[in-house]
């Protein structure tokens, strides 16, 4: 029987608040050590314990992380999913099952582990039995595979961070497992772990906690929330780190952090915060833009900097709170009533989600105006790889702020809201410089801050910030493009596909022999090359995690008309992470009606 080494998708399937996280995240993070390329993607429910939960490891030497599109390894834990994840599996598929649940495996076509892990953890510690079970799978995944006892207890040892009786009972546990398949079991699979060169730099981190950093990085000042899923998680990272990162030398932190009543006053407080000068920054989701609209057109209109992220999940409603989507960037791009447009930082790594997370401040100081950081629940709350992040080299950008008096001098019939420099952007003063006028007024004004309902300067103020909105596109960072010399097909995409595409587009090339070149959109409103890469192929796909297309949308309106003719949409969301073969059917079942087209 030929090894399959580095080259599977193990699903495990339990129920929420059993602990099965914590086992799951040692199997990942042994995996990690070992120096393989392997991704965990958490599958839970958005209510109570005891509610369906999966986790689903991808290992790849190709360093593919999409969830993979077959299971080769299943792992049953949970009666009540029991029977729906038997019938989901391929013949052939491994399954190590936990007999003490009391349920049968009637195929006779996958091949069996069964192991008695509840009774097993009872022997061990009957009260403790519950969590400790999820550890004898561990250890009978890691024997299968041939994994090392010694990284799977570092991994324990990492996870329960100087805990002694937990590492304990958990390293005994995970050494049940692994005696019982050495002496219950014959190994009938294929599949085995082998030991890669690890650089060791590397480390992994959450999406949230990487953003959480790069605004710690950037200067935030207030951090004002409300909880909601998925987007809790970057407050909390920012609060725990803060202690660490953000205290002066008397020990007093420099970063306020405010729970608020409700997403309103969140926003508002941001608000309150880039008016006196101080970077102030909030973290929610759809429902939560929703409730900030209004004061996101305020701080569009009254030209006052302020930072929000959305980490999407699904919607519209509460939807899906526990699953992800690429659905609000319509909403961001012209959150509020009214002509408004916003800039959006899109990043699709965990480097991106650091160096956005700093850089978001800086735009929106710049421009004053909201930014809005658009990611996921999938990069947000899942752990992925990197080594290490980039730090600037160049000071915070504070935008055209006038200090003292003689800045104030050098600049001619200063106004609020007067341009100066033809690039729609106005020089502002702060409260408690001493320096009149501090005012902003989100009613109709003239360039001096004046309430004016006067029909000419109204569409001189709102030319005035389509101009500021529209110059962002050559600052804001540009598209990551990949592109082949064949330009017969391209790909535009942005966020969290990035972790799915090179997997796409090695099965689209590996079905049709068709090269396809890649463009990943980072930012809103998008720089001129994304236009130009469109105009070099003669087809481009938009691929996205929602339903209508909404970067297809977007792109629709801002394009060259002569260039519209050549954009597609392949836009799929069932609410889980794309699946690379998934995609890659739909886009080569676009390709096939250009040939019947043409």
């Amino acid at each position: 029987m030929e090894k399959i080494i580095n080259d599977f998708t193990v699903n495990i399937a339990t129920a929420n608040g059993t602990g099965s996280q914590s086992a799951n995240l040692i199997f990942l993070n042994s995996l990690f050590r070992m120096g393989t390329h392997a991704s965990g993607k958490n599958l839970f429910p958005s209510n109570i314990s005891g509610l369906p939960t999966w986790y689903i490891v991808r290992v790849s030497d190709k360093k593919y992380q999409a969830p993979g599109d077959k299971t080769h390894i299943q792992v049953l834990m949970n009666k009540d999913t029991w029977s729906k994840d038997l019938e989901s599996l391929e013949p052939g598929t491994v399954v190590i099952y936990n007999t003490d649940v009391g349920l049968s495996v009637d195929r006779d076509d996958l091949i069996l582990y069964p192991v008695p892990m509840t009774k097993m953890a009872r022997e061990l510690n009957p009260k403790l039995a519950k969590l400790v079970s999820n550890m004898i799978y561990v250890g009978i995944l890691a024997e299968m595979l041939e994994m090392p006892q010694e990284v799977i207890e570092k991994a324990i040892a990492g996870q329960f961070g100087g805990k002694e009786k937990a590492i304990e009972i958990n390293s005994k546990a995970s050494q049940m497992g692994r005696d019982y398949f050495k002496e219950n079991m014959k190994k009938e699979d294929s599949f085995y772990v082998e030991e890669r060169e690890q650089d060791k730099n590397l480390f992994i981190i959450e999406g949230n906690e990487a953003l959480a950093l790069g605004a710690i990085y950037g200067g935030v000042n207030l951090l004002s929330w409300y909880p909601i899923t998925p987007s809790s998680s970057l407050a909390e990272a920012v609060e725990m780190h803060i202690p660490k990162l953000r205290t002066d030398n008397d020990g007093k932190t420099t970063c306020a952090v405010m729970q608020a009543e409700d997403e309103i006053a969140a926003v508002g407080m941001v608000l309150g915060a880039g008016w006196s000068g101080s970077r102030g920054m909030t973290c929610t989701s759809g429902p939560g833009i929703s409730l900030m609209s209004e004061l996101v057109g305020l701080a569009h209109f009254a030209e006052v900097p302020g930072v929000i992220w959305d980490v999407n999940r699904v919607g519209p409603s509460t939807g899906l709170p526990t699953r992800t989507q690429q659905g609000d960037l319509s909403m961001l791009y012209e959150a509020s009533h009214g002509d408004t447009k916003h800039l959006v930082l899109i990043p699709g790594s965990v480097d991106e989600c650091f160096e956005f997370g700093w850089r978001a401040f800086d735009y929106a100081d710049r421009f004053q105006t909201i930014v809005f950081g658009f990611t996921d629940l999938d990069l947000g709350m899942n752990q992925w790889v990197t080594n290490g992040f980039d730090y600037p080299d160049t000071p915070m950008d504070r935008g055209k702020v006038i200090r003292t008096e003689k800045e104030m001098k050098k600049i001619k019939n200063y106004g609020r809201y007067r341009d100066v420099d033809g690039d729609g952007i106005t020089y502002r003063t702060l409260p408690g410089s001493g320096l009149d006028p501090i005012l902003t007024r989100g009613t109709g004004h003239d360039e001096d801050g004046v309430y004016s309902e006067e029909p000419e300067m109204y569409k001189r103020n709102m030319a005035r910030l389509k101009r500021k909105i529209e110059g962002a596109r050559e600052v804001l960072p540009k598209p990551v493009i990949r592109e082949e010399k064949e330009q017969e097909v391209g790909i535009i995409y942005y966020g969290s596909m990035e972790n799915s595409i090179q997997e796409i587009d090695d099965i689209i090339e590996g079905s049709t022999g068709i090269k396809i070149s890649q463009c990943r959109v980072r930012a809103l409103p998008m720089s001129k090359e994304v236009e130009d890469f469109i105009s070099r192929h003669e087809k481009t796909i938009v691929l996205e995690i929602n339903r209508d297309g909404q970067m297809f949308g977007i792109l629709r309106k801002e394009l060259p008309v002569e260039l519209l003719s050549r954009l597609h949409s392949v836009a799929l969301s069932d609410g889980l992470p794309p699946k690379a073969g998934e995609y890659a059917e739909a886009i080569i079942g676009k390709l096939k009606s250009f040939e019947v087209d043409s």
